[in-house]
This record gives structure tokens, sequence and C-alpha cells, in this order.
């Protein structure tokens, strides 16, 4: 229970203070900025990662979790329960932002500004670089080493600068999700549900292309 209480934790600060920014972005008249906002989810991560990375790994995202079973290095036993964590933690997040900022519209959904269709499949090519990154940086389903946490969180801050006034550069479902059933905005749902999904997926088969042998570790329990 230690790892779902650890994803749960992990993705309950990812949300509350990514989409906090942005929501805090919005009252205090543009303070934090957007290149503040790409930061705090940049180091938010990072900091989760070097916190509870060698308890759960620090997925935080359910694409990086399922990424992690197709590569065979999570049990498959593990992958509902890590998911739901990761839900819940969201889900706790965005429900607190609502009780604080009740007047906030969409409470930091991801709400693209670009057609549905290009943001899909921009949304394929962020993941996909994020979860490239950390399956090269990553030993078996945990995030370890001193270069780990910063490589990851750096990879996040980057793609939430130049994509984030696009997609709003979300690469997790858990993240879109929670502000997005709390504040009603569902609309575009359906693209941060799935495309991070296939993102991950692709990652893990370059993976296997570039370096053949070390990506895939065999789990006996997967």
């Amino acid at each position: 229970m230690n790892k779902y209480f650890c994803e749960f934790l992990g993705t309950f600060a990812l949300v509350f203070a990514g989409t906090g920014a942005i929501v805090i972005n919005d009252y205090s008249a543009g303070v934090i900025t957007h290149l503040g906002i790409a930061l705090v989810f940049g180091m938010v991560v990072m900091a989760m990662i070097y916190a509870v990375g060698d308890v759960s790994g620090a997925h935080i995202n359910p694409a990086v979790t399922v990424a992690f079973w197709l590569a065979k290095r999570l049990p498959g036993r593990e992958v509902a329960p890590y998911i739901i964590s990761q839900v819940l933690g969201g889900l706790l997040a965005s429900a607190i932002l609502l009780l604080v900022f009740s007047g906030h519209k969409t409470l930091g959904a991801t709400i693209p500004s670009i057609d549905g269709v290009k943001a899909f499949g921009f949304e394929i090519v962020l993941t996909f670089l994020l979860m490239f990154v950390i399956i090269h940086v990553s030993e078996g389903a945990k995030e370890k080493g001193l270069m780990a946490g910063a490589a990851i969180g750096a990879m996040v801050g980057l793609e939430a600068m130049f994509a984030g006034p696009v997609t709003g550069a979300s690469m997790n479902p858990a993240r879109s999700l929670a502000p997005a059933l709390v504040s009603g905005e569902l609309q575009h749902l359906w693209i941060y549900l799935t495309a991070p999904f296939i993102g991950a997926s692709l990652a893990i088969l370059s993976c296997r292309i570039v370096r053949k042998e070390g990506c895939c570790v065999q789990n006996d329990n997967a």
C-alpha cells in the first residue's frame, strides 16, 4: 500500500501545484506567467521523483504506468491500483482548488487552442518524447539516481513551455481528468485520455529499436 499512497500523494501534488498555478495566475492577473506555470509543473514532478521515486517510481501518470507494464518493468497486478491511486490523488487536488477558487471556470483543465485532431497528434508526440526520456533514465519501474528527477522534470517543464499555449501540454490522463471532471469542462477530454497512452506506448517501441537490450526488463510477476 505504501507504493499506492505515494502515487496518490505524488499526483495530488502535481495537480494541486500545477493546475493551482494556472488558476492563481488567472486570479492574479498573470503574475505567475506562462513561464512560471511551466516551471511549476517541471519542478513539482522533479520534487516528487526525488521524494518517492525509490518507493513507487513516482509515475504520477497512468500513461507512464501502462508504458512500464508494456516494457515488463511493472507487474500487471499493480497497474490498476497505480492508476486508481493517481486518479484519486488528482481528484482530491482539484476538489480542494474548487473549494478555494469556486469562481474559476476551468480549474486548470487542459483545453486546446488548435483543432482537436491536431491537438491529439501533438499530445502523442509530447508524451512520446517525455516517455522516451523516462524509460532511458529509469531503473526497472523506478526513477533512481541523482539526475533522473532533473532530467524528467526538465522535460516536463520544457514541453509545458513551448506546447502549453496550444494543447496545455498534459501528457498525463490523470492531470487532465481531475480538473475536467470537477469543473465540467469535458469537451476535449477525449484527447488527453487517449493520446498520452499512444505516445507512451510508441516510446517503449522506439526504446526497443534504439537499445535492443536493456529497455524491457522481464518481470516474472508481470
